[in-house]
């Protein structure tokens, strides 16, 4: 993992892996921290129509809202903004042989996903913020 974001600032809460691994369960470990990814059509929000907040399941910093959720039908929870300009940073992640932008948290740095453009969904925004669901945490709206 990064111990900074791209532009070489430390993220605002920074702990040791040992101390992450104290706080995750092994899975939600593997793909906040190690940037895993979960299984298609398998996450507890991939279909979730709740109306919310969705936080980083690592640290609770605010990153989604279900006024951007859409249906993608890719098998992860699919978002066509972040709940602000600054709630996470984009890596340039060339693994697997592509080139790809990884979703990070802008407060711990934990891995959420990747964003796709240019897919044709018709959003707003033209993109797809594919996010794991175990990197998320989802607390509904209040009356």
């Amino acid at each position: 993992m990064p111990a900074a974001r791209p532009d070489g600032s430390p993220f605002p809460v920074a702990k040791d892996e040992q101390q992450w691994r104290a706080e995750l369960s092994p899975a939600e470990y593997a793909v906040l921290r190690e940037a895993a990814t979960e299984r298609a059509h398998t996450g507890e929000y991939t279909d979730a129509k709740t109306v919310g907040t969705y936080s980083c399941r690592a640290c609770g910093a605010e990153l989604f809202t279900s006024d951007t959720k859409f249906d993608s039908h890719c098998g992860w929870p699919s978002f066509w903004s972040p709940l602000a300009g600054d709630a996470v940073v984009e890596i340039q992640d060339r693994s697997l042989g592509m080139v790809r932008t990884e979703v990070r948290c802008a407060t711990c740095g934990s891995h959420l996903g990747h964003v796709f453009e240019g897919e044709g969904f018709g959003t707003p925004t033209d993109q797809r913020y594919c996010i794991n669901s175990i990197s998320l945490r989802l607390s509904p709206a209040v009356d």
